[in-house]
């Protein structure tokens, strides 16, 4: 029986810890996980059955060695060395496929648990949809495309919720760099604005707006000392002294 959307999201959200803890942590922003590909499947030359004992176990441990290789790959991979020829055999043929699936499965769980938080709407639609398939196709293509096709139609909702805001509140430089991604039009630039480029721009408008209270002659000795103070200081800090600071100060 197909696994309906209403169990996914449950199962997602009580999933969630220990997939955070059998997984390389997604990145805070839901930047895509890096994945082995399905071609990273050894494909040697020689064909697996004819490869001789040395050859088998090199080619294993090149999958040991490459740090996109997830726990069920590198579980596997670890008893095959650990076994006979035939083991190496049987998980260069098969149990690679397999395990890969296996990780695949928890990646997308992972995405998806993730999305849920953040409210990245797409990324659950694309990441339900790869697990109402239920196929180790359908979770490879989610990782390898659909994930990143998702979250860019996120990210771009983001940014203009970010730039209309920003319009707002007068906010120049971080209008400056919407816009900018939003022109540019492609995932990266939308997901480096929105992991990276939003940040430093707030900063940049916060900062003016420390120096153009310092110059109001008319403030009290103790806000000056403290936005003097936060001037030079870290996006987080400039934000938090203009949205709370100033106020504990008084003028």
């Amino acid at each position: 029986m197909k696994t309906t959307r209403a169990a996914l999201v449950m199962a997602a959200t009580a999933l969630t810890p220990a997939l955070l803890l059998a997984t390389p942590a997604v990145a805070a922003a839901s930047a895509p996980v890096s994945t082995p590909a399905a071609s990273a499947i050894v494909t040697p030359e020689t064909p697996v059955d004819e490869m001789s004992e040395a050859d088998l176990r090199i080619a294993i441990l090149r999958i040991l060695a490459d740090e996109d290789s997830g726990r069920g790959v590198v579980r596997e991979a670890n008893e095959a060395l650990d076994g006979t020829v035939q083991d190496m055999r049987a998980f260069l043929k098969t149990g690679y496929r397999l395990a890969q699936a296996e990780d695949d499965h928890v990646a997308v769980f992972t995405i998806l648990a993730a999305a849920q938080k953040r409210g990245d709407k797409a990324v659950v639609r694309e990441a339900v949809k790869a697990l109402e398939l239920g196929t180790p196709e359908a979770w490879r293509a989610f990782l390898e495309t659909g994930y990143r096709i998702a979250q860019a139609e996120d990210d771009r909702v983001a940014v203009f919720t970010i730039l209309h805001s920003a319009q707002k509140n007068g906010d120049r430089a971080v209008v400056r760099e919407a816009v900018k991604a939003l022109e540019l039009g492609t995932p990266e630039a939308l997901r480096k604005f929105v992991e990276t480029g939003y940040r430093l721009a707030q900063a940049e408008d916060d900062r003016v707006a420390v120096f153009t209270i310092l110059a109001d002659p008319t403030i009290s000795p103790a806000l000056r000392a403290a936005a003097e103070d936060v001037i030079d200081g870290t996006p987080e800090e400039l934000r938090h002294f203009l949205e709370v600071g100033r106020y504990e100060v008084g003028r």
